[in-house]
């Protein structure tokens, strides 16, 4: 078994969790406790974190920290909320009992490279809300309405964070990814959320490469100024989150892990 040196990303202080193979990084407005690390300095993008969330810190460790890292060492990211835990928890996780149940080493007997977050649905969506949020893709595509496998990734993010946005990001993707990703949101009613990964440097540096990438290229698409209300004044980290079940999916020997919603 090999330890899993794992970042939280939190902007509120976690006094919850004792397992040393937790490095809390702070993100937001206010200051956070002289222990955890911070990503407003050397390269970064902290202006940015208002609408990159987490990726701030993400970002900011890929330019500042990863070099740092052994080509062996196993990486992972998780926020104040979601924590990675063990296969066999027995009972419901909470701030309590969780430092008993959170995943600490990885079997690389195994043959993975990645661990993302087990799926979330995103079918089976109440009929009210698909025609207050969802009236747009109803006109195109009735079927949504009474068969769910049509509640589809793309159908989610339009309701949420803005109709059409994802297809129109998807076409600045890379010519290599572009056809994948868009049959991806479309033809799935699953994906692994939270922005959450854990692998080794090698895979970390292609992932966050491609995906600062590209997310530049949709700056010029969404801008800031524009963006308004909590869905879609976060909209960089919301596609990263879709994007991210694709291309771990697409590229890496993965598997999905359990993860836990603490309430903070």
């Amino acid at each position: 078994m090999k330890k899993i040196k794992i970042y939280c990303v939190t902007n509120k202080k976690i006094d919850f969790i004792t397992k040393n193979n937790i490095h809390f990084a702070w993100v937001g407005k206010n200051e956070g406790p002289d222990s955890y690390l911070t990503c407003n300095t050397k390269e970064n993008i902290y202006h940015k974190e208002k609408h990159y969330s987490e990726l701030t810190f993400h970002y900011w460790f890929w330019k500042n920290l990863l070099n740092e890292e052994n080509d062996n060492s196993w990486i992972g990211f998780c926020q104040k909320r979601r924590y990675w835990i063990q296969e066999n928890y027995e009972k419901k996780i909470d701030k309590f009992n969780l430092d008993q149940y959170l995943l600490s080493e990885i079997d690389e007997t195994k043959d993975i490279e990645a661990l993302i977050c087990k799926p979330i649905n995103t079918n089976g969506v109440k009929k009210t809300k698909l025609l207050k949020r969802g009236w747009r893709n109803l006109l195109k595509k009735p079927l949504i309405f009474t068969n769910e496998k049509y509640q589809n990734i793309e159908l989610q993010f339009d309701m949420h964070h803005g109709y059409g946005n994802l297809r129109a990001a998807t076409q600045l993707l890379n010519n290599s990814d572009r056809d994948d990703f868009l049959d991806f949101v479309v033809n799935n009613t699953k994906f692994n959320p939270h922005i959450m990964f854990i692998s080794k440097k090698k895979i970390i540096q292609e992932w966050f490469s491609i995906l600062f990438e590209w997310l530049e290229r949709c700056e010029k698409l969404f801008g800031f100024e524009n963006l308004q209300g909590y869905d879609k004044t976060r909209i960089y980290a919301y596609l990263a989150e879709r994007y991210l079940s694709f291309w771990f999916r697409k590229y890496t020997k993965y598997k999905e892990q359990p993860w836990a919603f603490v309430d903070v």
